[in-house]
């Protein structure tokens, strides 16, 4: 039950923070795309933020493990360092190479800043749903 809840804790954090942050970049200038892409994509013709959340929610349950059982600091701390690095890195090296997309120092860091702020809406997220039990 607690990969699930990481999972939908992923797909909201992807929603709420990546998207909501992606906002504030689309709003200052920083991008010229807006948040919410619904346009459909292969192979399924799924909304594009769909299929991002979806993305979302499959990294939701192995940065959770890795996170789960640290102090509270250090929690916090590498909610937002393995939310930047591993999906950024993924998304920089397969993701947009394979649609072409081109890659920059700029989109570098705007993925570790969007993707870090996913990882602090994973670890709220999970914080919300992960009832702790008192022994």
């Amino acid at each position: 039950m607690i990969w699930i809840k990481a999972f939908v804790a992923g797909v909201l954090a992807t929603l709420i923070f990546h998207q909501g942050v992606f906002g504030l970049f689309h709003m200052i200038g920083l991008v010229p795309a807006e948040p919410y892409n619904i346009s459909p994509v292969p192979p399924f013709g799924v909304p594009a933020v769909l299929s991002l959340a979806f993305f979302g929610g499959l990294w939701g349950p192995p940065i959770w493990a890795l996170i789960r059982g640290l102090s509270p600091l250090l929690h916090w701390i590498m909610a937002f360092v393995l939310g930047a690095i591993g999906p950024t890195v993924v998304a920089m090296l397969v993701v947009f190479p394979l649609k072409g997309l081109d890659v920059s120092a700029q989109t570098w860091i705007g993925g570790l800043i969007l993707n870090g702020c996913w990882g602090l809406g994973l670890a709220v997220f999970m914080k919300l749903m992960v009832v702790r039990k008192n022994s």
